[in-house]
């Protein structure tokens, strides 16, 4: 178990994330006794406030943002374990008192000598913060460990994302190197291996001889909110493609690991997202389509002359043998008419059905896809869609709905993302967490794309998107099948 003990050391320690995400994780890892006994969490931060107003403000937090159940009582108990240092993380100098605290902690046995650092803060000061570790002699090799959380954004391009890994990996191995991707932490995304590879009916029949197309949407809600400066740099392109979305991707369509521990997994993801390609012409607009939301020019932060792309749907191909010819769309945006993430299977209509020559029922007309939804959120759970013969009309079918859904079941109790990723941090355990060759070949495929000739369409507010993202799935003579969860106002769908 001493391998599992852990001294946490949150940079950015009074910002968002650790209010929203990391203190309500660290709550429920000790609310469910998963957290090591030897924990401790040092909290970094410039602020001269004092401990009682920190473990307070991050309790205020849990309360605010989150609908965890949680008392005082509980709260001291975590509140002991909890300590805020004041320091400026971007002078070199500064680093002295978090080297002494450690110090002096470690001979009193308070804390642990594994070493888990969260760097919750901007990218632009990754290079810093780990030289000054290193040069303050935090960061050794004697009989612990180390290990480096950090965010995205990884870069904004190839260029600057291969810049920041080489400062990084000069004091932390790429096995020390814990590249978050929350989505990877939610349960249907990690249900997705497990639908496939544990079912013999999906597995066989997982390649381009059944499946017809592969969808992928992400929906938000919600418009940019307070990220207007950090979103008119970057996009959705950037921000939700990417990363979440080409994910995403490479669970769903990666061959099969040779085995299922965590470099055989991120081999196969790596692969796939290598195969991964965008157009199968020069002609940008058939495959790809921007949208901006009405009002996106009024939010703070944003130029009144933006054409920065609040929405992003398009066309991909793998090329490899198993995806040759099947289309992969995908969609993303903000501030539309729900929230809604989900992958769906689009599997090839039967081209032999029952008696033919007879033609018992009206095939030509009635006959569906079978559909399998892995529904990642709001709702949880796997829907298939399947033809059956409609009661007491011989010669018609009709498509029934077969789900399963997880929330329903379990409440909206599943465990927060970051709950699970914090404690595969703790664990060692790297399989959902992006590899620098994953990253590396996402951030070539997203170069590919000259944003700088596609137009952008505007789209209502709480809307379903551009007009034109419904055009190019429908040129192709398919649907978009979300909309199946929606409401179909759009007239021109």
């Amino acid at each position: 178990m001493d391998n599992l003990s852990c001294t946490m050391i949150i940079f950015g320690s009074t910002g968002d994330l650790t209010k929203r995400k990391l203190i309500p994780a660290i709550h429920e890892l000790e609310k469910g006794k998963y957290l090591p006994n030897k924990f401790k969490l040092i909290g970094i931060g410039r602020r001269n406030i004092s401990q009682e107003e920190y473990s307070n403000m991050l309790y205020k937090g849990i309360k605010e943002y989150t609908n965890i159940e949680t008392n005082q009582k509980l709260w001291n108990k975590i509140s002991e374990k909890i300590y805020y240092l004041k320091m400026d993380f971007t002078k070199l100098s500064e680093y002295k008192k978090l080297y002494e605290y450690l110090l002096e902690d470690n001979k009193s046995k308070e804390i642990s000598s594994n070493l888990m650092f969260y760097l919750a803060v901007s990218p632009e000061y990754f290079g810093a913060i780990v030289n000054n570790l290193k040069e303050n002699n935090i960061i050794d090799g004697n009989n612990h460990w180390n290990r480096m959380v950090i965010e995205k954004p990884f870069g904004k391009d190839f260029e600057s994302a291969k810049k920041l890994n080489n400062e990084i990996t000069k004091v932390f191995k790429e096995n020390q190197i814990f590249r978050i991707d929350h989505y990877l932490g939610k349960e249907m995304i990690q249900n997705i291996t497990m639908l496939r590879f544990e079912n013999s009916i999906f597995e066989p029949i997982w390649s381009n001889k059944y499946i017809e197309n592969i969808q992928i949407i992400v929906s938000e809600k919600e418009g940019i909110g307070l990220r207007g400066e950090y979103y008119d740099n970057t996009g959705a392109l950037k921000d939700m493609i990417q990363s979440h979305l080409l994910q995403i991707l490479a669970i769903t369509a990666m061959e099969s690991p040779e085995n299922f521990n965590m470099d055989s997994i991120r081999n196969a993801k790596a692969k796939l997202l290598e195969d991964l390609v965008l157009f199968t012409d020069d002609n940008n607009e058939e495959n790809i389509v921007f949208g901006q939301y009405e009002g996106y020019k009024d939010e703070k932060g944003v130029s009144k002359h933006s054409n920065r792309e609040t929405f992003v749907a398009m066309k991909v191909f793998i090329e490899n043998e198993r995806w040759q010819g099947v289309p992969i769309y995908l969609m993303t945006g903000k501030n539309l008419k729900e929230k809604l993430a989900q992958v769906n299977i689009e599997f090839k209509k039967p081209k032999n059905t029952i008696n033919n020559k007879i033609n018992i029922f009206d095939l030509e007309k009635n006959i569906q896809s079978n559909v399998l939804e892995i529904m990642i959120q709001p709702q949880e759970g796997i829907g298939l869609k399947i033809n059956i013969k409609k009661p007491t009309k011989m010669n018609k079918t009709e498509v029934a709905e077969m789900e399963y859904c997880r929330t329903c079941l379990s409440g909206l109790n599943t465990p927060d993302a970051y709950v699970k990723l914090l404690l595969d941090v703790i664990e060692g355990d790297s399989t959902r967490f992006t590899r620098w060759d994953e990253l590396s070949h996402s951030w070539r495929f997203i170069d590919s794309i000259n944003g700088e000739f596609i137009k952008t369409h505007k789209y209502k507010a709480e809307g379903l998107g551009p007009d034109k993202a419904y055009k190019m799935i429908n040129e192709d003579n398919r649907k978009w099948w979300f909309l199946d969860k929606w409401e179909k106002t759009n007239e021109n769908i």
